[in-house]
């Protein structure tokens, strides 16, 4: 027969016997400690010395249970995503937000929630990044390319002519620290009904008539990346003041629904449920690009003024055309641009710029394949699926809806011609006003040996 002893260790804890666990004797490290701190600290370039420097003060510190370095919401502080959400808000102005993991994500997300699928078209413009249009066929969409102007961005004046049953948006996409018109765009999607797509991936920051890009259409995307003016690693946002659109993109971004107030509910609206994906931007990452977009009118600013004060030093030519600007005062300026008459006097004036120390570069007439021009988009013009049947080109919706998907280059002759045309001088925002002096003198001395000064000619502001 059991002890009494023994009959309170068997009976339930329930019951007022003792708890057969009452505490863990087991003590680990932090899942995400000091090493992984070291890590980052190593990546950011700090000397050996200073690692170890670094070593000796966290070691000191009780790191409890880590970190936790994923997208999840925390009720006690902000999270980094969070903070980059709302630096994000209050930049832009915009009621909604979404730190995402790339800028193709944002695109994605955007163009599904704006009801892009199976038999529709979204028109994109001629020059800018194959993501654009890949992100419109990954929503099963078919991109229809759009020429340009002299500004290289999307001509207002040719989308109605490409316009059918089938659009339902259209994606302006600011290119190379320039802006599209984006009113006149606006003025042609608000007549027929459609969404508009903003792609600012590369001119974070440029503004027409003083309002920032990206809150023109129903969606702003960015890519927030160490190749973009704004951003540290790989990361994306989108914009919005449409509630509907944002709670879509979030079902995109968030698997369908976990960003939903109680997120295993039946659904609230029509169109609210459906399958997402993973698209959450890190907790590492967003640590870094809240930082870095609250410097964002700094950056911009720099940019801006070096842009202006070698622009308003510059002769004009007979034989050259400067790159129109939507907005001077909104263009972000990275980048100076202009058209020779011909390729065969660009590249003659490229050799000579970079004999003078100013970096310049031309794709001339012999370029080989670029992504940032249509014609060379081959996963799209080569209209080839992830599976033999060929979606979304030859999906049969899109068929019985009269669809027939075809690219050539051609289908866009001003951007074939500029594009090959263009000469492009990088300019940096740390250049002082003497460096500027010099960069505006080493191109008047250049142009002036090959062209011919015309007052007359087009002028440069």
């Amino acid at each position: 027969m059991a002890s009494t002893d023994e009959r309170a260790v068997q009976r339930l804890a329930l019951q007022g016997g003792l708890k057969a666990v009452a505490s863990i004797e087991g003590r680990g490290e932090p899942k995400i400690g000091v090493e992984e701190f070291l890590a980052v600290a190593e990546r950011f370039g700090l000397s050996a010395s200073a690692l170890e420097r670094i070593r000796a003060i966290v070691e000191e510190e009780d790191w409890g249970t880590g970190p936790f370095l994923a997208n999840y919401y925390s009720d006690l502080a902000e999270t980094k995503v969070q903070a980059f959400e709302r630096v994000a808000r209050e930049t832009f102005g915009t009621q909604y937000a979404i730190g995402l993991s790339s800028g193709t994500a944002a695109l994605n997300s955007a163009f599904t929630a704006v009801g892009v699928g199976p038999g529709t078209e979204v028109i994109c413009p001629a020059i800018g990044f194959f993501a654009t249009a890949a992100a419109v066929v990954f929503a099963r969409g078919v991109p229809v390319f759009c020429d340009v102007d002299d500004s290289l961005h999307m001509d207002a004046a040719k989308i109605e002519a490409l316009i059918t049953e089938r659009t339902v948006a259209l994606a302006p996409t600011h290119v190379m620290g320039g802006v599209c018109d984006m009113e006149a765009i606006m003025a042609v999607a608000r007549r027929h009904g459609l969404k508009v797509v903003e792609d600012c991936a590369q001119s974070c920051g440029g503004q027409q008539n003083g309002r920032l890009i990206g809150t023109f259409g129903d969606i702003g995307c960015f890519s927030i990346s160490a190749y973009k003016i704004v951003g540290g690693g790989e990361g994306g946002l989108l914009i919005t003041n449409d509630e509907r659109l944002y709670e879509r993109a979030q079902g995109v971004a968030e698997c369908g629904g976990l960003w939903r107030p109680d997120r295993f509910a039946p659904p609230r609206y029509d169109g609210e449920l459906f399958c997402g994906t993973n698209y959450r931007m890190s907790e590492m990452e967003a640590a870094v690009d809240a930082v870095q977009l609250a410097k964002m009118p700094e950056t911009v600013g720099r940019f801006r003024a070096v842009y202006t004060r070698i622009l308003s030093q510059l002769g004009r030519y007979h034989q050259i055309v400067p790159q129109k600007l939507n907005d001077p005062a909104g263009a972000i300026g990275y980048c100076l641009r202009f058209y020779p008459e011909t390729i065969e006097l660009g590249e003659r004036i490229v050799e000579a710029l970079n004999a003078e120390g100013i970096g310049a570069g031309i794709r001339g007439a012999n370029a080989g394949p670029d992504w940032h021009i249509y014609h060379s988009m081959l996963p799209i013009t080569g209209t080839y699926g992830a599976t033999e049947e060929g979606c979304p080109y030859r999906c049969p919706i899109y068929l019985e809806r009269g669809g027939s998907a075809s690219y050539a280059r051609g289908d866009c002759p001003v951007a074939d011609d500029l594009y090959d045309r263009c000469v492009n001088v990088g300019l940096n925002q740390w250049f002082t006003p003497a460096d500027c002096d010099h960069v505006a003198q080493g191109i008047n001395k250049v142009l002036s040996a090959y062209c011919d000064e015309d007052p007359e000619a087009t002028p440069w502001l």
